[in-house]
C-alpha cells in the first residue's frame, strides 16, 4: 500500500501505459497527454500525482488567477516548463529561453503572462520573439 492509502496495484495499469511511450521500435514515437487534478484537497489525488510527476516530459500548469480574470491561455508560465530543452533549442534561443524565464520569474503569474503576450503581439514569428527577447535582455 502506498501513501494515501493506495495500493500499489491500482498504478501499475496506468505506468505501463504511459512507459509505452519509452518503447516504440524502429525509431517510432507515441506521445500521450495526461492532465492530473491537484489542490483538491483529496489526498489520494496528491498521491497519483507526485507518483506520475517525474515521468513526463513536459508540465504545463494552468492557472485559476489568469483564468478567473479571463486572460488566455491561463499558463502559469514560471511552473510550467519542458526538461531537456537543450535537446529542442540552438545555444542562442536556449540562452534566450532561459533570460525570459529568468525576467518572468521576478513577475506575478498574471504580469508575466501579460509581458509574454504584449512580446507576441508585437512579433510574428518566434524568430522575431527571440530577436526582440535578446534586445530587451
Amino acid at each position: 500500500t502506498m501513501s494515501g492509502g493506495i495500493g500499489a496495484k491500482v498504478i501499475e495499469h496506468p505506468k505501463k501505459f504511459f512507459g509505452s511511450a519509452r518503447k516504440c521500435e524502429e525509431g517510432g514515437s507515441l506521445t500521450i497527454l495526461a492532465t492530473t487534478l491537484v489542490d483538491t484537497g483529496s489526498r489520494m489525488d496528491q498521491v497519483i500525482f507526485e507518483e506520475f510527476k517525474g515521468t513526463g516530459n513536459s508540465e504545463l500548469v494552468l492557472s485559476r488567477e489568469l483564468a478567473d480574470r479571463r486572460i488566455y491561455p491561463a499558463i502559469d508560465l514560471t511552473a510550467s516548463a519542458t526538461r531537456k530543452e537543450e535537446l529542442l533549442l540552438d545555444d542562442d534561443q536556449l540562452w534566450v529561453s532561459h533570460a525570459m524565464r529568468r525576467q518572468l520569474s521576478g513577475m506575478g503569474t498574471t504580469e508575466a503572462m501579460m509581458d509574454l503576450l504584449g512580446a507576441m503581439k508585437k512579433t510574428s514569428t518566434n524568430r522575431d520573439l527571440i530577436e526582440w527577447a535578446r534586445a530587451k535582455t
